[in-house]
Formats: structure tokens, sequence, C-alpha cells
């Protein structure tokens, strides 16, 4: 199901064994846009501390009460390689990271979660224990050594959206599959352009972003955009919804 990236924030987060406090931000890799890592904030348990869970651990959140399974214990989350609260997450970090969980490489496979589709998928210890030496085996031979692109959704909230002819409005939310953590669609508020007036672009249809200006770039008029379905926030996003949305754009539907 797709949901909203804002209204899982501060989502109680619960380990196997007791809280560990609330959702305070998701990290995406903008190749694939897809979400690698939930940041907890855990009040005074791990303070200075800048806590990672990957959805490999997620379990099934309970949408109705906000509380977020973590498939993890307090002492193994407090055990994994620390990193500074502000620090950014280098790939040497997530290997030291992966390692620890013994889970493979997302980025090593031909698939968004390396191997398979679903961070779920890797969680299986079978599955897990013969990826893992794969993945070290590459590792030795240096294959793994590209560069890592992680950026925070708090940074790319309010990025300005600009039109082959004009800027059409900001970025206010992500919405993602809860199952995969793939970024379906990008929401945008045009109040500064359309009063009220809020719309979904599918990261497929975005040219390029422009990190240093805070720039998001998309092959589409403003008009275009102007006349395209309304998106509703207080709603779920639907099939019907998505067609509409597609064949408005004339794009290849995902799903197909």
């Amino acid at each position: 199901m797709l949901r909203s990236i804002k209204k899982i924030h501060n989502y109680v987060l619960q380990a196997e064994d007791g809280e560990i406090g609330r959702c305070k931000d998701l990290l995406f890799d903008d190749h694939l846009w897809t979400i690698r890592y939930m940041v907890a904030d855990t009040g005074k348990w791990l303070p200075g501390r800048q806590v990672l869970l990957s959805p490999i651990s997620f379990g099934e959140p309970d949408w109705i009460s906000k509380i977020f399974p973590i498939r993890l214990t307090k002492e193994k989350i407090e055990e994994a390689p620390g990193l500074d609260e502000d620090a950014p997450v280098s790939r040497q970090h997530e290997i030291l990271w992966n390692r620890y969980y013994g889970w493979p490489y997302y980025w090593a496979g031909p698939y968004t979660w390396g191997t398979v589709t679903y961070p779920g998928m890797l969680y299986n210890n079978a599955l897990q224990e013969t990826m893992k030496n794969e993945e070290e085996e590459k590792e030795k031979k240096g294959e793994d050594s590209g560069d890592n692109h992680l950026r925070s959704f708090h940074e790319v909230k309010g990025y300005h959206i600009q039109a082959t002819d004009d800027e059409v409005g900001h970025v206010v939310d992500f919405i993602v599959d809860d199952e995969t953590w793939v970024i379906r669609y990008i929401e945008i508020d045009t109040r500064n352009w359309l009063p009220g007036k809020k719309v979904l672009l599918s990261p497929d249809w975005i040219e390029s972003v422009d990190w240093a200006e805070n720039k998001v770039k998309v092959a589409l008029t403003r008009e275009k955009i102007k006349d395209s379905p309304e998106y509703d926030p207080s709603s779920l996003v639907n099939r019907e919804y998505e067609i509409r949305l597609y064949d408005f754009y004339g794009r290849p539907k995902y799903w197909e």
C-alpha cells in the first residue's frame, strides 16, 4: 500500500523488548529513490548518536495506533556501529553496519534491494547467509566500492519544482510503497501559483535535481502540471487515481 512519509514521522518505534524512540527522519538514495534507513529519535537512551534502522528490520506497522515495530532487540541496536548525530552516512559505515547485522548490501545486485525486490526477504536467515558470503567475496575484489548518495527527507522537503517554463511549487511529502519502500510519488504544493492545489509526480518523471540550488527539474510545462489530477492528502492513493494520473501524462504504468 502507498503511504505518506510525512505521516510516519513521530511514529513510536517498538523493538522486540521495548520502545526505543520515535521516527525522526528517513534517508533515501537518489539513484533508485528508495528509502534505505529510518533515523530514530531515541531521546535520552542513546544521546549524541544517529540510530539507523533498515526496512529489512521493519515489522508490520499499526497504522491506527501509530506504532512501528522493529525486529531487533534494544541491545542489538545499542551495540551497532555508532555514527555521530549529524555525520553523513558513508559507504564504509554502511558496510560495517550491514556486517554487524549480517545483512547483504542493498547496492550489490540488479534489483531495488540487491538481489531481491522486497527488503523483508533479506531477513530470512538462509538467504542472508548465502548473500552475505557472496557480497563479502565481491568486497574483497573491490567490486562494491561505489559511492552512496543518501538524502534526508527533511532536507528535500521544501525543494522548489522547476518546470520547463517557470517554477510551480515545492516538495511537501513523499508517497512510498510500504513493502518495497520505493518512493512512488513526490507531493507538490502549488499554492504559490495555484492556491490550494496539490499534485503528485513520479520520481521517474524528474529530469534532474540540483542539490546545491534545492531545485527539482521536470520536463513538463507549468500548464500541464496545472491541469493534472488533484491529489487529496487526506486520502490514501488508490489504483484508480494512479491510472488517471499516468493516463494524463501518457506515461507507462510501473505496475504493468
